[in-house]
C-alpha cells in the first residue's frame, strides 16, 4: 500500500541569537513599552499585553531593532529561496511589527492575519514552561465525516484510536528562547491555553511583498512608485 502525502503548510522554524547585551537593551525596551501603554481600556485578563493594541505597532522603526530585523530579513530569504520564489521580482516590506508579553495564564486566541501575506513570532524571552506556538488547521482535507477530527464526543469514544499529523484539528510547535517562527499570514495560529508563563516576551510582525515590475502579471500587488492617493 502507498499512501500520498500532498498540500502542505510549510513553515520556517530557525534560531536569530542576538548578543546578551543587544537583547537586555530590547527587553528593558519593551517593559518601557508596557509600562507606557496608550490605550486606557484594560485589556481582559487571560489575554496577553500586545503593544500593536497599545500605540506600539511600529517597533521596526526603532533603532534600537534594527540588528533584529537586518536577521530577520535573512529568515524571509531562506523560507522564499525554500519555495523557489524569486527574489529579483519581488520587493519585501514589513508593514506592522510589535511585542507580546504574557504573564501567568495569559494568552493569545485563535486568529489570523489577512492584511499580510507572512507573519514571524520571535522568541525574545521564552522558559521550558511557557506557553508554545499552535497551528490550527481549518481545511481538514482528510476529515470525510464532518467533525471526524475534531468532536470533542468522538474524541472521548476514542473513534479516532489515535491522532496524527494526517488526523491533528492543530499542531503545537515546542519553541524555545531565540527561535523565530515564518508562516503565511493567513494561517490560523494561537499560543497554549491554561500555562503558567514566566514572562514570555515575543515579537511579531507582518511582511508584505509587491511587485518590482507588475508588467504583463495580475495577481501581484504593484510597486508603491505606481500608486496615488485619492
Amino acid at each position: 500500500m502507498k499512501i500520498l502525502n500532498f498540500f502542505p503548510l510549510s513553515i520556517l522554524h530557525d534560531q536569530i541569537n542576538l548578543s546578551d547585551k543587544k537583547k537586555n537593551s530590547l527587553l528593558d525596551e519593551v517593559k518601557d513599552m508596557k509600562n507606557n501603554s496608550k490605550n486606557s481600556k484594560p485589556k481582559p485578563d487571560d489575554r496577553s499585553w500586545t503593544g500593536d493594541t497599545q500605540g506600539y505597532e511600529f517597533i521596526h522603526k526603532n533603532p534600537k531593532f534594527s540588528d533584529f530585523f537586518l536577521e530577520l530579513k535573512n529568515k524571509i530569504d531562506l523560507y522564499l529561496d525554500f519555495l523557489k520564489i524569486d527574489k529579483n521580482q519581488i520587493e519585501t516590506y514589513i508593514q506592522r511589527s510589535w511585542v507580546t508579553i504574557s504573564n501567568g495564564k495569559e494568552a493569545i486566541a485563535e486568529h489570523q492575519h489577512l492584511q499580510s501575506h507572512l507573519s514571524f513570532a520571535y522568541y525574545l524571552k521564552k522558559t521550558p514552561e511557557d506557553s508554545n506556538f499552535v497551528l490550527h488547521d481549518e481545511v481538514f482535507r482528510n476529515e470525510f465525516i464532518p467533525g471526524l477530527f475534531s468532536s470533542k464526543t468522538l474524541k472521548d469514544k476514542k473513534v479516532i484510536k489515535e491522532m496524527s499529523i494526517s488526523t491533528a484539528p492543530k499542531i503545537i510547535v515546542t519553541v524555545k528562547e531565540n527561535d523565530i517562527v515564518l508562516f503565511p499570514s493567513k494561517t490560523l495560529h494561537s499560543t497554549e491555553p491554561n500555562k503558567s508563563n514566566n514572562e514570555r516576551i515575543s515579537i511579531s510582525g507582518d511582511i508584505t511583498f509587491l511587485s518590482k515590475d507588475s508588467s504583463l502579471l495580475e495577481h501581484l500587488t504593484p510597486s508603491f512608485e505606481n500608486w496615488n492617493k485619492l
